[in-house]
């Protein structure tokens, strides 16, 4: 029996350089994560930190635990944790904060399980990129405590942010 070969289907690709660099072609319209970084809240200890191995699943935070879809499943005395997506964007005058989008996370060390909704991470994280603010289902002390890192982060960035981003972080 004749075997061909597979077709090569064209797949999602991560680009580095801009797609859209004047040949038209392939890769036109596809989205880079060169701005989009994962940042981690820990309300626990009031902790907001960066971790760039979320973005392929393998943040301090996720290492050594099994991600179970339902949150019933994981044993108790786990830790909750909001991973926020926060996508750089790029105005005339300045670069600012433009995508904002955040989902939850909980993990129990000493069983190593935990909870995390692998679409909803996606899909926040699309959101993001495509410069949606999602920060409506967080409580006041987790958004304090972004606004505060994204502001000590860089007050450049901050300020040239939408009015949209100040007033849902509860920016005064």
């Amino acid at each position: 029996m004749d075997q061909q070969p597979k077709k090569k289907k064209a797949a999602f690709n991560i680009i580095k350089s801009d797609p859209t660099d004047g040949h038209g072609g392939f890769g036109v319209g596809a989205l880079s994560l060169d701005n989009v970084s994962p940042v981690f809240i820990d309300l626990e200890d009031e902790e907001v930190f960066v971790d760039i191995g979320a973005m392929h699943a393998r943040s301090v935070v996720e290492k050594g635990i099994k991600f179970l879809p339902n949150r019933e499943e994981v044993p108790a005395g786990d830790k909750f944790y909001w991973l926020v997506w926060v996508t750089i964007g790029r105005k005339l005058e300045s670069p600012y904060y433009a995508g904002v989008a955040a989902c939850e996370m909980t993990v129990n060390r000493e069983a190593r399980r935990g909870y995390k909704s692998l679409p909803e991470h996606v899909n926040r994280m699309d959101k993001s990129m495509k410069h949606h603010i999602i920060v409506d289902h967080m409580d006041e002390k987790s958004k304090h405590l972004l606004r505060e890192f994204l502001k000590g982060h860089n007050e450049a960035l901050w300020n040239a942010s939408e009015p949209e981003l100040k007033k849902a972080l509860l920016e005064a």
